[in-house]
């Protein structure tokens, strides 16, 4: 077993008074090291004149496996206070193709669970409302949950009522004792950010009626190794998902896990489908029986993910460099975790990129976390127009390449990091 570090929630340099660290959904204590990224930024902590001269805060990134229940995890638990705090400048309705994918996901389970004004959907981390707003158009009484105060309030303003809390059991039983129980329980990329797994998943037991469905959607774990989508590793993620981690967690709480669909968003997702009782299907029994044969219940699948990291990396500055030294100029596209992830990972500043540009009004004018790189609106471009962009948002590509076609047609070059380093080609 590879050694591992661990220390509290506190900024690196603070002393460590935590036992040994155990699995966040079975445990055990038997977890070795896939890779170390070292201390790293909060990636929704970006800088402006409030914050810009207090201490950054860094925190320890080492992502894990656990050989008793297969799940792969980070050791640090950074308080959820904060992850999200007031100005969490994360809004779902900043891509429009999130928006149409959560569209179609609404038409989709409104049609086949037959939901109507006597229906109750709840989201968990519900965010700006992008997902729910659809049920609510449709008449269907809806709740959103989300500790995130400026996107809750912009759920609000757009007629999606919301809770701002963090999910847990307890409050699932404050709802059930208010009458509340849910035919569908939605949650699109949140179970990997709940600090307390087990906690969370009972809340969903307890909220869910009986004849109910839990719908949740997440990158998948498979897509991230094989893809060395290293930069979707950051503290906001506690857990990182195979269909043996997730069926072995839900079932600890009397659920069970009936279906899987791959989807392509965020580098490679699953939607899986929860229930209280047991229905499985050819799709998930499949996911399941490929997940053995790649050998994911075993250490040895990831034993090289670090090493493909550190190549990827060594890459994509070599690239940079060489195109910098030619005289060319490199900006970046999208104010993404992932991004940050990236820059501050492989030391990428200012050295090498000009500034970063991104739709989000909430990352505008202010600085990327760790590496203090600046935000501009993609209209800067049209005045500043560098030679290459180094797409940090490489999982909304095509989005933005068809955004930025203005840019590509007057010669700017997209360059693409994951899952290896490369220029773009249209």
């Amino acid at each position: 077993m590879a050694s591992i570090s661990h220390s509290n929630s506190s900024p690196e340099g603070a002393p460590n008074s935590r036992p040994e660290p155990v699995c966040r959904s079975c445990g055990q204590g038997q977890l070795q090291s896939i890779l170390n990224l070292g201390a790293t930024p909060l990636v929704a902590r970006f800088l402006d004149r409030s914050n810009y001269l207090d201490p950054e805060p860094y925190f320890p990134l080492e992502l894990v496996f656990c050989s008793g229940c297969t799940l792969v995890q980070i050791l640090e638990t950074v308080r959820a206070e904060d992850l999200f705090q007031d100005d969490y400048p994360y809004y779902s309705s900043v891509s429009d193709a999130w928006v149409e994918h959560c569209c179609m996901h609404a038409q989709n389970l409104m049609q086949k669970r037959e939901l109507d004004s006597q229906s109750l959907v709840v989201e968990l981390a519900s965010n700006d409302g992008c997902l729910l707003k659809n049920f609510v158009q449709a008449g269907i009484p809806s709740l959103g949950i989300d500790p995130a105060e400026g996107p809750a309030a912009a759920a609000v303003m757009s007629g999606v009522p919301t809770l701002v809390e963090f999910f847990s059991e307890e409050l699932a039983h404050h709802l059930v004792s208010q009458g509340k129980t849910a035919d569908l329980i939605l949650g699109n990329n949140v179970l990997a950010h709940s600090t307390d797994t087990n906690d969370f998943v009972a809340g969903v037991a307890a909220l869910l009626k009986d004849d109910g469905i839990a719908v949740f959607e997440m990158p998948y774990l498979k897509e991230l190794i094989d893809h060395t989508e290293f930069d979707t590793i950051y503290h906001e993620h506690l857990c990182y998902f195979s269909v043996h981690a997730l069926e072995a967690l839900f079932h600890r709480h009397g659920l069970f896990l009936n279906d899987v669909e791959a989807l392509p968003t965020h580098g490679g997702s699953i939607r899986i489908t929860v229930a209280k009782i047991a229905s499985p299907s050819m799709a998930k029994l499949r996911f399941l029986r490929e997940e053995e044969m790649a050998g994911m219940l075993g250490f040895e699948y990831y034993a090289d993910f670090a090493q493909n990291v550190k190549h990827l990396v060594e890459d994509l500055r070599q690239l940079l460099k060489k195109l910098k030294s030619g005289g060319a100029r490199i900006a970046a596209y999208g104010a993404a975790a992932k991004g940050c992830v990236l820059l501050n990972y492989a030391g990428i500043g200012d050295d090498l990129l000009d500034y970063v540009v991104d739709k989000s009004l909430h990352k505008q004018g202010k600085q990327m976390p760790g590496v203090h790189l600046p935000v501009y609106a993609p209209e800067h471009l049209t005045n500043d127009a560098p030679d290459y962009l180094l797409l940090l948002s490489w999982n909304f590509r095509e989005e933005i390449l068809a955004q930025q076609k203005a840019y590509t047609d007057c010669g700017g070059k997209f360059i693409l990091p994951v899952p290896f380093p490369h220029i773009h080609s249209s």
